[in-house]
């Protein structure tokens, strides 16, 4: 029996939270949710549908935004989206099993719908209308669904085809699939295929999914390793992975990484300063988790791209998760592959290999006291910090004024929680 499998996306959902907020309708109203604190080259994460239909598109900066155009900024308030987001699940729950539902992202939600036609004895189209208009009804947020016969094809109904229907539901099957997408272009507007792989399949005169179905499959094995796999069926259409695999689904392995943009270009000495910073929150987290690691990885982005991004990877002798030991090793990386010619806009470091800190070990070379006075004075600046707040206790670093981490405490997902922001201003 085909499944029936809905993707619903609140539509430019930080934008319509805003717009929720002050009573206003998204589709009527010119609104961006940027943080003006960081100038006119702030990133809009999200402009509102209004904003949208005279060119405007999120990932813009406030300097791209043509003049003629007047419009509001809101900061950006991630606790309170993260309440809608929340709102929307319990929507979700009054209808639909937990175990029906993959919240994708803070805005994006899968939802095998299968049984509940039957129960709710609704079409596909009714009953995804019927979620879009309780949302809508509860939370003031405008919705879009993707309808398909598999996830893949929900996502690409939703991604696609729903943008251009006046109901803003699409829906695919592998033949519908097949004879309306086959020849769409860009290629990179399918889900999972990136712009790398679009240049790779380029140079073999590919440019849509029809020209994936015609190449030998061990052509492209050849080319893509294991993802071919991945590739080959997406290009029919097809995806054996069910939404009850998704929930079963438990890594092998385990990560835990940090990334930030930085408010302004930075020298790469003061670059150099907020990893430092990344470094030392980032074994906090470790340390507060309970998990340990022997591997760092690190990675520098370069104002505008001028240049290729640095990065660099280092296994430890040890499994830790002190910071003199992994500070040493990330700031190592840092030196060894940044270009000091260019400035620094974006960082990220990464702890690869995370394993419960059961399996820490240091070689012989390492003094046992000087690790356990470590360990002890960690644990009690992560107790004060836990009850009183991430800025309770910080190192001199985190006073210098190229630091970001004091600000940063009080952001959620890399954006401020907005507390106590105003609503906005024009």
């Amino acid at each position: 029996m085909d499944r029936t499998y809905f993707c619903i996306d609140m539509k430019t959902f930080f934008a319509s939270v805003e717009c929720a907020e002050r009573g206003l309708d998204p589709f009527e109203t010119n609104l961006v949710v940027a943080d003006v604190t960081r100038g006119k080259n702030a990133l809009c994460l999200a402009v509102t549908p209004k904003m949208k239909a005279q060119g405007v598109w999120n990932r813009c900066r406030l300097s791209d935004i043509p003049s003629s155009i007047k419009y509001e900024i809101a900061p950006p308030r991630m606790a309170v989206y993260i309440k809608y987001a929340a709102d929307i699940y319990s929507i979700y729950l009054d209808y639909i099993d937990a175990q029906d539902i993959h919240v994708y992202s803070i805005d994006e939600a899968f939802i095998d719908a299968t049984e509940y036609l039957i129960s709710y004895k609704k079409d596909k189209f009714d009953f995804a209308r019927f979620l879009m208009t309780e949302i809508a009804r509860r939370t003031h947020i405008p919705s879009t669904a993707g309808i398909g016969t598999n996830l893949y094809l929900a996502k690409i109904a939703l991604d696609i085809v729903a943008k251009h229907t006046r109901d803003r539901i699409g829906f695919l099957n592998e033949e519908i699939y097949k004879k309306t997408l086959w020849h769409h272009r860009p290629i990179t507007d399918f889900w999972m295929v990136a712009s790398g792989t679009a240049k790779r399949l380029e140079r073999y005169g590919i440019f849509d999914m029809y020209g994936i179905t015609i190449m030998p499959a061990g052509f492209m094995y050849k080319l893509f390793g294991r993802d071919a796999e991945l590739l080959i069926d997406h290009a029919w259409g097809r995806e054996t992975c069910l939404l009850s695999d998704i929930k079963s689904y438990r890594s092998k392995s385990h990560s835990v990484s940090f990334s930030q943009i930085l408010p302004r270009d930075y020298t790469y000495k003061e670059a150099r300063t907020v990893m430092q910073e990344m470094v030392l929150n980032g074994a906090a987290e470790l340390m507060k988790r309970r998990v340990v690691t022997n591997s760092v990885a690190v990675f520098i982005g370069y104002s505008r791209d001028v240049t290729a991004p640095g990065k660099g990877m280092k296994r430890l002798d040890v499994t830790t998760n002190l910071p003199s030991f992994l500070v040493r090793v990330a700031l190592g990386i840092y030196d060894a592959a940044v270009n000091p010619f260019f400035k620094v806009r974006r960082l990220a470091v990464s702890f690869d290999d995370v394993l419960d800190e059961g399996c820490e070990g240091y070689n012989f070379f390492v003094d046992p006291d000087a690790v356990e006075r470590e360990r002890s004075l960690c644990r009690a600046v992560l107790g004060i910090n836990q009850r009183y707040g991430k800025n309770a206790v910080l190192s001199g670093i985190n006073y210098t004024k190229e630091g970001t981490q004091r600000e940063r405490n009080g952001f959620i997902g890399g954006h401020r929680a907005g507390y106590d922001d105003a609503k906005g201003k024009s």
